[in-house]
């Protein structure tokens, strides 16, 4: 069952755990406003586990630079014990390409290939 996540007006988001992983449901603005409080909520739910992460983003209208140091300094937490697989739209996958970092985010077009992901890590 999702429980709700208390992010920001602009970012509104769920957090289901399932076997081992936790599936995060992101809809909204993932911006310079809503940033820090996306960061530290996931950060703390990364540290309480499970270390696989997947990331939906497939219902995210917007992310800034903010947004992207964000996904990038929680890959780096969540790769360090386990895996975060991020499920993408074309605005979210134009936006990481623009920056060049599809190499080290592992960016999935949707859930079920994400915990395919996972499955095989």
């Amino acid at each position: 069952m999702a429980e709700p996540l208390n992010l920001t007006v602009s970012l509104r988001g769920t957090r289901e755990v399932r076997d081992n992983c936790q599936l995060f449901r992101l809809t909204g603005l993932l911006d310079a406003f809503s940033e820090p409080t996306f960061r530290k909520i996931l950060s703390s739910k990364i540290e309480e586990g499970p270390k696989h992460i997947i990331l939906d983003l497939s219902q995210i209208d917007f992310v800034d630079s903010s947004g992207l140091g964000a996904l990038v300094q929680l890959a780096k937490l969540a790769n360090a014990n386990g895996t975060l697989q991020i499920v993408t739209n074309a605005r979210v996958t134009q936006t990481v390409k623009l920056v060049r970092l599809e190499k080290f985010l592992a960016l999935q077009p949707t859930v079920a290939a994400a915990l395919e992901q996972i499955k095989s890590s």
